[in-house]
């Protein structure tokens, strides 16, 4: 948030998409939110907290000009709305909020908002009504961050990963580690501080058991990164091969339609065609690219550059041989420029191959046979894509999806790697500490208790305007 802003205005915006629709919502926030929309629209009676009611956008100009006239006071209705007063710190925020719900024209909510900002409000900036959420505690960081994960989402497994961190589900994981590591801080402390009144210190046993209690959890969600961070953000699977493999009707086959052009003809795809699919909720941008030869045409030499710039920066590879042929010498080299990268090689056109192809691998690539004709094979082949992008890892609730919380969770296992350590050398407990405490505030940043302010700003500025 910029300096000039300050929490305590009463902000104002436009929280639907832009555009036409059939509702359209003006969100106030702060000390003056009620009064302003008492000004702002004609009630029929008192703001009432917790209660919708009916209202009149009218035009204020066009009242003052019609004043005194029998039909001014009908005409100047221009919509009706409804207006909810939700009374801080039962509200969103944790202030006063107002919401006017009126028909979604651009121009009423326009006139809405501008004659807002003339009453006294202030124009909200992106997340500003969020961030006053989070800092009134009725939220904190990750639940923040997981408002914008939901408005954001594609999938369904998106959205309800959103839902999950919103309800605080990784706060509950993260909870007691931090009590745990929280506790071995204060253990070490007392026995620092009363060393002189003989009271015990606390043995390197004692140190290494309550550790080795709290590591088994961070380390677990340290893992669910490789799943989490692929839901939240997806992958890019690019689809290669010689010309007349069939690499863009296994496309289709992926994509569910016809999204590629297929002949007979080799060469047919002359540049990367890109489409998003959601396979298993895992968010994938598939790209079918030109045939990898060595074209005769410009504009064929063209698409084989943009595909060679595609295989190398797709996340998943999938190869596409033909089943009715030998490898060619092309195939031997694109196959072993992706060995040790995610890759599967499909062997596709099955259902009408007499060679024998070894079930399992291709030059030591795991292999699927496929027909993009028949279908036979795409299930399967979706399978092990989906592995391929996972890792194997399962989904689970409090999963980490961003790298800010995968930092935090990864700085506070170093953390307590280096103090058990230190503990096992014989470090005085004082050194211990140092390294205790940066895992606690690494854990206390994921939450947001010692975020620091140009961090929020950061994470705030991401959201849209009105949320």
């Amino acid at each position: 948030m910029s300096e000039q802003t300050g929490t305590h205005d009463t902000i104002a915006a436009i929280s639907t998409p832009p555009g036409r629709g059939g509702i359209g919502i003006v969100r106030l926030s702060g000390a003056e939110a009620a009064r302003i929309a008492e000004d702002l629209v004609r009630l029929k009676r008192a703001l009432e907290p917790g209660r919708a009611q009916l209202a009149d956008v009218v035009d204020r100009e066009f009242d003052e000009a019609a004043r005194g006239e029998t039909e001014g006071q009908a005409a100047e209705r221009i919509d009706e709305a409804v207006v909810t007063f939700f009374k801080g710190p039962h509200s969103y925020t944790g202030e006063d909020v107002v919401e006017i719900a009126a028909h979604g024209s651009p121009v009423v909510l326009e006139l809405l908002l501008r004659r807002a900002i003339g009453l006294g409000a202030r124009l909200a900036e992106p997340g500003e009504f969020t961030q006053r959420a989070f800092l009134a505690g009725r939220l904190d960081l990750t639940q923040a961050e997981a408002v914008r994960d939901l408005i954001e989402a594609q999938t369904l497994t998106q959205a309800r990963q959103a839902a999950s961190q919103m309800g605080g589900s990784l706060s509950r994981r993260v909870g007691p580690v931090k009590q745990g590591l929280a506790e071995l801080i204060a253990l070490l402390e007392a026995g620092i501080d009363f060393a002189e009144d003989d009271v015990e210190v606390t043995p390197a046993e004692e140190i290494a058991r309550r550790i080795g209690e709290i590591r088994p959890e961070l380390a677990a969600m340290e893992a669910s990164f490789r799943r989490g961070r692929v839901v939240h953000d997806g992958l890019t699977l690019a689809i290669v091969g010689r010309p007349n493999v069939g690499k863009s009707s296994l496309f289709n086959r992926l994509v569910e339609r016809e999204r590629a052009i297929v002949t007979a003809a080799p060469g047919t795809t002359r540049d990367t065609v890109s489409e998003r699919i959601a396979l298993d909720g895992i968010p994938l941008e598939l790209v079918d690219t030109a045939g990898l030869r060595e074209g005769v045409e410009e504009a064929e030499q063209l698409g084989i550059a943009r595909s060679r710039e595609a295989l190398a920066d797709a996340a998943l590879v999938v190869v596409v041989v033909d089943a009715t042929e030998k490898l060619s010498d092309e195939e031997q080299e694109l196959l072993e420029s992706v060995a040790g990268r995610p890759a599967v090689v499909a062997v596709n056109k099955c259902d009408l191959a007499e060679l024998e192809w070894k079930s399992g691998e291709v030059e030591g690539i795991p292999a699927v046979r496929t027909s993009a004709l028949t279908g036979e094979g795409i299930a399967a082949l979706k399978e092990r894509i989906l592995a391929l992008a996972t890792g194997g890892a399962a989904a689970e609730p409090g999963m980490l999806t961003s790298l800010r919380h995968h930092q935090a969770v990864t700085t506070a296992l170093e953390a307590l790697d280096v103090g058990a350590k230190a503990s096992e050398e014989g470090t005085p407990h004082e050194m211990i500490l140092i390294d205790l405490y940066r895992g606690l505030w690494a854990l206390d940043s994921l939450t947001g208790q010692t975020t620091a302010d140009d961090v929020l700003n950061l994470i705030f500025s991401r959201f849209c305007i009105g949320k």
